[in-house]
């Protein structure tokens, strides 16, 4: 006749075991944090072209290499059109990626005059995702 276990003597067992186990990415006890990554900057003279695939994504290239994707709050009208932009911080020209609530794009047209367009996050986009951009939205 073969035994069963006791519910109580499994339950140690699993606890013992769960106790013994350790995630691989747990870090030990008392040990820092891994460090976050740096976000990419960019001052607004390195840039160099930008498009703008609709009214509220705008790409920038900075440099011979780097593009970046500028999320607009809203709809930017014409920025397809124009043939220059400004962008102006209110506190650096030290544009860093993320949330950059103090950052706006501004535009002269003919029609519509001077318009500031607030961008609500840049970051820089990988080689890949610069590949896979459409050809009317490569800067």
């Amino acid at each position: 006749m073969k035994m069963l276990p006791s519910a109580a003597f499994v339950l140690a067992a699993v606890l013992a075991l769960g106790a013994t186990a350790q995630s691989p990415s747990a870090q030990p006890a008392g040990a820092p944090p891994a460090p976050k990554p740096k976000p990419s900057c960019f001052w607004t003279s390195r840039i160099e072209n930008f498009a703008a695939h609709d009214d509220q994504t705008l790409y920038l290239r900075v440099g011979a290499h780097d593009v970046y994707q500028a999320k607009l709050f809203s709809d930017c009208f014409d920025i397809s059109w124009v043939h220059h932009i400004a962008l102006v911080s209110r506190s650096s020209s030290l544009i860093c990626e993320g949330p950059n609530l103090d950052v706006d794009v501004v535009i002269r047209d003919i029609a519509a005059g001077r318009q500031r367009c607030p961008i609500t996050t840049i970051r820089k986009l990988t080689p890949g995702e610069v590949e896979a951009l459409p050809k009317d939205a490569r800067p």
